[in-house]
């Protein structure tokens, strides 16, 4: 990331929000979208990358449509201080974990699993739970979504506010 500033105004956060309900829109119907041409759009969002405001795309996947059916949330509680470094190293570990920070409050870190069926995320739970700086975990299985449209449930099309809002 670039350590200089840069503006980040209105017709920016609305290119992102474009971006985010959907990578593949079109310069040019963003620009429509929001009064701009679509050379104009390109160039801020080449500045938007080369700043670091936008590190990436990514395509978003249904995670049934890959047998991942079960999804849970695991509180892990650590003996002593475990440095957030030596967390990512465990996490990156298990394919299972699709996102992992640490939490103020009782527990050192939050994950997300997503596993096939309640056996294997019970086979993933204790992977977890071998290392050896895990004191306990507790975990909260997931029944249903009540933001269907959110990143977290797979969702494929944009939210209510997202870029089809924009237009």
């Amino acid at each position: 990331m670039s350590s200089r500033t840069t503006p980040f105004d209105d017709l920016d956060r609305k290119i992102i929000t474009a971006l985010m309900a959907n990578a593949r829109t079109s310069f040019a119907e963003i620009g429509a979208a929001i009064g701009l041409s679509s050379t104009a759009v390109k160039r801020r969002v080449d500045r938007l990358r080369e700043t670091g405001v936008i590190t990436g795309f990514t395509a978003t996947v249904q995670p049934s449509a890959l047998g991942w059916r079960t999804e849970a949330y695991v509180e892990v509680y650590c003996e002593g201080a475990a440095p957030p470094r030596r967390l990512a190293e465990v996490v990156r570990n298990h394919p299972e974990i699709t996102a992992a920070m640490t939490v103020t409050g009782g527990a050192d870190a939050l994950l997300h699993v997503r596993a096939t069926d309640v056996d294997h995320f019970e086979e993933v739970l204790e992977r977890i739970r071998q290392e050896p700086f895990i004191r306990k975990t507790i975990s909260v299985m997931v029944l249903s979504h009540l933001l269907p449209e959110s990143p977290e449930a797979g969702a494929t099309h944009p939210a209510p506010g997202g870029a089809s809002d924009v237009r």
